[in-house]
């Protein structure tokens, strides 16, 4: 009788004709046939194999039951709504509506033709759509990845669950304290962060916003002060030197170390400072200046340098430098809630190392991509700071008329900016302006909200940092810092806020863009470290404080 050949059908025929190594010790033939027996699926053999507390069905299922419930409780989490300003439908021009790359009359103004395009780009999703989406200029930028709105992720919340407040409206006091805080970021680029204090400008900088009435940035127990101009809303943020430690202090890098300087623009470098370039900049064409750069690398001592840091980052570089850096403070930086960090008998690594820290930037990184574009292209749409100085121009100037609140027209930054360069225009650290996408919230932001929180999730937040430091005036050196003890959480909220808020400083965005981005991207975070702890074996949970102060704490939920 004809056997079977088929290995499957006849297992025992493919197991006969095994032809075994030259070795033929006990135990390399037993090792053959178990991988064997596993390849072709013999369930008592294969069962040796594999030891733990489930066996291979087990873990399926279990495997299976991890997934259907997180999407189970992301399913079940209410719907939120998503307000906005209600400047698109206030303002038929589109004026604080965000426009960039389009044709633009001579006053900035869309054609209308070519934002329904946009519009109807965005509401079908529609691949073709998008391409027919009208340039200012032939061969213009590009829109900046508009379907990333649309974009699913597979870990934490859908990145349409969550929501923010609307953003200032065009006319309203938050608007003009938030428009005239980046002139007065744009005025003082050049001065030293260890300057603010003595620095005449920083003075009159905290005078003028003092008189706005619906400022939002940090005070002390006497309001606006040199010692919290400029800095984020977080707790210990307005502790210590303006800069985080984790963007001056050296870099563990594999085998080597990293200074942290970096290429500056040479002082009084701006841009978009001449109407026609900012107006063909917002056509999509490009402007008649380039960058002229310092050719010695600088630490970052001033916001000019603080600018083309933010200009030039990739999306978690600052973040998995922080990761390094802490890691490189040994075990006591390690979070408490670490469930080896105690342990007599095992080590971290793989998991609850500084490596998995660094995994997790990566896997909160394009999702809070999403959450930012969504509210960017599909709610809120707001113009950028370029647009609102280029609305300032045409009313100072005469050649239009838009509600501006009295505290920006009143601002001593406006005559400032006109004596140096003619126009009531905002001065650009980048020769370009802000990138193709709109305002609200910032991208940059939301990466560091999610980004920062991760770290404060695998890092002990009261832990203080050793030998802290400061850029000198020059950027050519560190020098040593005497103050307050500064600790990893006002660091680490420092380090999303330099990050955020320093694009403020390029002239790309706004506070509330960073503020509030930031508190989207803490709450991107938290619900992608709550699936994450379900499917770890050990004991643990997160433990770390929100950018309020508030505690949080994430616990297996299985």
């Amino acid at each position: 009788m004809q056997h079977d050949r088929n290995p499957v059908a006849c297992p025992s025929a493919r197991l006969s004709n095994v032809v075994h190594p030259t070795s033929h010790t006990t135990r390399h033939r037993r090792f053959t046939r178990l991988v064997l027996a596993l390849a072709i699926g013999v369930p008592a053999l294969a069962q040796a194999v594999a030891i733990g507390p489930m066996g291979p069905l087990e873990r399926a299922h279990k495997a299976y039951e991890l997934r259907v419930s997180a999407a189970r409780d992301n399913l079940h989490q209410p719907l939120v709504p998503h307000p906005t300003n209600a400047d698109e439908l206030r303002y038929p021009t589109r004026m604080n509506s965000y426009t960039k790359g389009l044709p633009h009359d001579n006053l900035g103004i869309v054609d209308p033709a070519a934002y329904q395009a946009l519009i109807k780009a965005l509401r079908s999703g529609r691949d073709t759509d998008f391409e027919a989406i009208p340039q200012g200029v032939a061969n213009g930028a590009k829109q900046r990845s508009p379907q990333s709105a649309y974009a699913f992720h597979f870990e934490g919340r859908d990145s349409h669950a969550f929501t923010m407040s609307p953003a200032p409206a065009f006319h309203s006091p938050w608007q003009a304290s938030d428009a005239m805080e980046v002139m007065w970021r744009a005025l003082i680029r050049d001065v030293p962060f260890i300057e603010f204090e003595s620095n005449g400008l920083i003075s009159e900088a905290v005078t003028d916003l003092k008189r706005h009435t619906d400022y939002r940035g940090p005070r002390d127990a006497t309001g606006i002060t040199s010692g919290t101009l400029f800095r984020g809303i977080g707790v210990g943020e307005t502790t210590g030197p303006y800069i985080s430690q984790f963007l001056l202090q050296q870099v563990p890098y594999g085998a080597t170390r990293i200074d942290q300087k970096y290429r500056v623009q040479v002082p009084g470098s701006d841009h978009l400072t001449q109407y026609s370039d900012w107006l063909n900049v917002q056509r999509g064409g490009t402007a008649s200046t380039s960058a002229v750069f310092d050719p010695t690398p600088r630490y970052i001592h001033n916001g000019r340098a603080l600018a083309e840091y933010v200009l030039r980052d990739f999306i978690d570089q600052p973040y998995s430098n922080a990761a390094l850096i802490l890691g490189g403070y040994g075990s006591g930086a390690l979070s408490d809630s670490n469930p080896y960090k105690f342990s007599t008998t095992q080590a971290d690594g793989p998991l609850f190392s500084v490596n998995h820290a660094l995994d997790m930037l990566t896997r909160v990184a394009m999702s809070s991509q999403s959450v930012g574009w969504f509210q960017k292209w599909l709610v809120h749409r707001r113009a950028r700071p370029e647009v609102f100085f280029g609305r300032v121009h045409n009313h100072m100037t005469g050649q239009a008329s838009y509600p501006l609140h009295p505290e920006v027209l009143a601002s001593a930054a406006l005559p400032k900016v006109h004596a140096k360069y003619g126009t009531y225009l905002l001065p650009s650290a980048g020769a370009s302006g802000s990138p193709l996408h709109p305002s609200y919230p910032a991208g940059h932001a939301t990466m560091a909200g999610a980004a920062v929180t991760v770290l404060k999730a695998f890092f002990k937040g009261d832990y203080v940092l050793p030998s802290p430091k400061q850029a000198s005036a020059d950027g050519l050196s560190l020098v040593d810092y005497t103050g307050p003890a500064l600790t990893v959480e006002g660091e680490l909220n420092k380090l999303a806020s330099n990050i955020s808020l320093g694009r403020d400083t390029a002239g790309v965005h706004y506070r509330s863009d960073g503020d509030l981005g930031i508190l989207l991207g803490e709450e991107l975070a938290i619900s992608v470290l709550q699936e994450l702890v379900n499917g770890y074996n050990e004991n643990v949970s997160f433990s770390f404080n929100r950018f309020d102060g508030t505690p949080v704490t994430i616990s297996k939920q299985n």
